[in-house]
């Protein structure tokens, strides 16, 4: 059975929620993918039937490993895109996410190459992702969120986790972006602000915002 751009996309959808808290159900991928929970359990039929998932009512999704490779080669052309329109076409991070959205449905395999090379070869989003390699490979991330880390330890950036454009913006005026060297002085208790220092500035940021950030902590 050919796999269309559009089955693609719900298995690279699918393998982001099988990593979350929340788990893989028809109103989680439906939300995802902006869609009907009615379009998003035909899909889960059409792609259980092709051998690409076992769905069993009321119960979780679980690719197979063709459903597998078949995400990573979505997550890796979404996360390709990305940072060739970061790269070479000068757009900003913010913008992204959006703009790769459309493409990752159109292009083919050889523009994918082509823009691959273009690029420079990324092995991360503008994000911080890892992108997958052309054989289907993940590299495993050691990041954990910035709200776990210990009060006083020094991190850095990996990931930001959003595609809010607004708040992308804001954490690249603060220096907060991947790769970013900072220390975490001090968090309020009762889920209240953290006070990070980012180079000789200190700035206070909520709590809401501080889960879009994963980091790793330095010796």
């Amino acid at each position: 059975m050919k796999i269309s751009p559009v089955m693609r996309e719900y298995l690279g959808e699918i393998y982001r929620l099988e990593r979350s808290a929340a788990g893989v159900t028809t109103s989680a991928l439906a939300e995802r993918l902006e869609v009907s929970p009615s379009a998003a359990a035909r899909m889960l039929r059409r792609l259980d039937e092709a051998g690409l998932l076992t769905h069993l009512p009321y119960q979780d999704v679980k690719l197979s490993p063709q459903g597998e490779r078949e995400a990573l080669r979505s997550i890796r052309r979404h996360r390709l895109l990305e940072a060739f329109l970061v790269k070479v076409m000068g757009f900003g991070w913010d913008e992204v996410h959006e703009q790769a959205h459309p493409l990752e449905l159109a292009i083919s395999g050889e523009f994918e190459d082509r823009m691959d090379a273009v690029a420079g070869y990324p092995t991360h989003c503008p994000h911080g992702d890892p992108i997958p390699t052309k054989d289907g490979r993940m590299a495993e991330m050691n990041d954990q969120p910035l709200l776990d880390a210990p009060v006083g330890s020094q991190v850095v950036i990996r990931r930001v986790k959003t595609h809010d454009g607004e708040k992308l913006r804001y954490l690249a005026q603060l220096g907060l972006v991947p790769g970013a060297p900072i220390q975490l002085v001090n968090r309020s208790p009762f889920n209240g602000p953290l006070r990070l220092k980012i180079g000789r500035q200190e700035h206070v940021i909520g709590a809401e915002l501080a889960q879009a950030l994963r980091v790793e902590v330095t010796p």
